[in-house]
């Protein structure tokens, strides 16, 4: 467990550092997308339908519900000492809203469940002791006792990053819950305590730079977010803040490091990321589809064409295959950080050597390539909003390929890989012999672009909610975005 935890906890630093089957056309640089969900066969609508409803109900049934903390990985064994992830909590507000709005709860549950929740952030104690505390400055540790809701264990970071994917989910909140009632009342307040108190700027070691997370042990995180990967979202909302706003030249800083990213791969040309998660965790909240900051004007594109461009890309070399993995194809695809069947290096059945790993930000593009055969369905699932043309076929491919092993009572298990021979235990999961290895939990962080994406898809949800945040529209603006809804009145 503690080694899972050491391996998660650093995957941002580590990062840092570093259509057969279907009738619709892929071009290579699509910039339209004609593909709706009331466009889909009624079994593909059928198959989406329920995937978002049982990826959402992952969220409503793992969570703690007198604190509401969300475990990074559930189910687990009997004696799994459950962690809560706080980057799974901010997923898991806002599924609420999405659950209200298709009808797998009320409004009164969300709201007592939202209430619970934001109370326990709003009055967690943050100090700067080891062990004793659940935050310091406004942040908060990446991993919390599910119960204490104090940090897990000392090998977890004060996240820059994961306190942002919280906050993703209170300013949902904050918008969502737009009545006038007392409990609603509550939540706007609530929310605008936790994200008021965060101080951006003591998180600036190296300002303009925003470090990645701070420990009391070893202080900050000597790496600093620099573009491009989801660490748009971070300074977004550490400008936007109306009490320990960074400054404007953060923006600058951030995007300064574009250029090395910024080529073609498997036919796209883009800003690149391997992991497609860095493509979808701030695209989950905001709505960058016709929006530009100074890079995007420059280069002709917006946030969302380029998270369409990556998603194509990884279609693109699944289906060039250069490692010659197992299954992959046009509609078996998607490399993001996932868990897999464990660090191990043996020959498989024809006689190859092959690398695999446990958890990792499996990836393709310039920047690098990580992959040991594992594919992660959150990684086309999350991109369902920018390419549904060829994600619901890859979707669909998998469920019927796979069956039971890979699709369960919340959906997708988190990642599988067909290359996996069994030829030694895997360190979880199991292997299903002709099949391959399948994880047997779904994690947090995975799943919640799967239910957000697939509701922006399908009503655009989310991003209409956000767009009404004022702290959103207010860092995107000092960003310097311009255009498309920010050139409309907050409604």
């Amino acid at each position: 467990m503690v080694t899972h935890v050491f391996r998660h906890a650093l995957i941002s630093v580590l990062v840092a550092a570093l259509a057969i089957g279907s009738s619709w056309s892929s071009p290579a640089l699509a910039r339209t997308n004609t593909a709706t969900f009331d466009t889909l066969p009624a079994s593909e609508q059928a198959m989406v339908a329920d995937l978002e409803k049982r990826t959402f109900q992952w969220f409503w049934d793992s969570a703690n519900p007198s604190n509401g903390l969300i475990p990074d990985h559930w189910p687990g064994s009997a004696n799994d000492d459950r962690f809560s992830s706080i980057a799974s909590v901010g997923f898991g507000l806002t599924a609420y809203g999405i659950g209200v709005e298709r009808g797998y709860i009320t409004r009164d549950q969300a709201i007592d469940r939202t209430l619970a929740t934001l109370r326990f952030f709003a009055n967690a104690d943050e100090d700067a002791s080891e062990d004793d505390a659940s935050g310091y400055h406004g942040f908060f540790y990446h991993f919390l006792n599910m119960q204490t809701g104090k940090r897990f264990v000392r090998a977890t970071e004060l996240s820059s990053v994961d306190t942002t994917l919280l906050l993703g989910g209170v300013l949902f909140a904050q918008s969502y819950y737009d009545r006038d009632t007392p409990k609603e009342k509550e939540i706007r307040a609530l929310a605008d305590t936790i994200y008021r108190r965060v101080d951006w700027t003591w998180m600036q070691p190296r300002a303009p730079l925003i470090s990645m997370g701070w420990t009391p042990g070893g202080k900050f995180i000597p790496s600093d977010w620099k573009g491009y990967d989801e660490g748009k979202l971070v300074y977004i909302l550490a400008l936007g803040s109306p009490t320990h706003a960074i400054g404007s030249d953060g923006w600058s800083a951030w995007t300064a490091t574009y250029p090395r990213d910024w080529g073609t791969f498997e036919g796209q040309t883009f800003l690149n990321f391997s992991p497609l998660f860095g493509h979808q965790y701030s695209e989950s909240w905001v709505d960058f589809r016709g929006i530009r900051d100074a890079w995007s004007r420059e280069h002709g594109l917006d946030y969302f064409e380029n998270g369409r461009r990556a998603t194509y890309s990884q279609r693109a070399y699944a289906i060039a295959n250069p490692a010659h993995w197992k299954d992959y194809g046009a509609n078996i695809w998607g490399l993001t950080a996932c868990n897999g069947p464990g660090d191990f290096t043996f020959k498989i059945a024809d006689g190859t050597t092959r690398e695999f790993f446990g958890y990792s930000a499996r990836g393709a593009g310039l920047d690098y390539i990580s992959d040991d055969g594992t594919i992660a369905p959150t990684a086309a699932g999350g991109s369902i909003a920018f390419a549904p043309e060829i994600v619901v076929p890859a979707l669909q491919a998998m469920k019927e390929q796979y069956g039971d092993y890979v699709y369960d009572k919340y959906g997708f298990v988190d990642a599988f890989d067909p290359s996996f021979d069994g030829a030694v235990t895997p360190e979880h999961g199991r292997y299903v012999a002709g099949k391959g290895w399948f994880e047997t939990m779904q994690l947090g962080i995975d799943q919640g672009p799967i239910v957000l994406m697939i509701e922006n898809w399908r009503s655009g949800l989310v991003w209409r909610v956000m767009r009404k945040n004022p702290y959103i529209r207010k860092g995107l603006e000092r960003a310097g975005f311009t255009g498309g809804w920010l050139s409309q009145a907050t409604n």
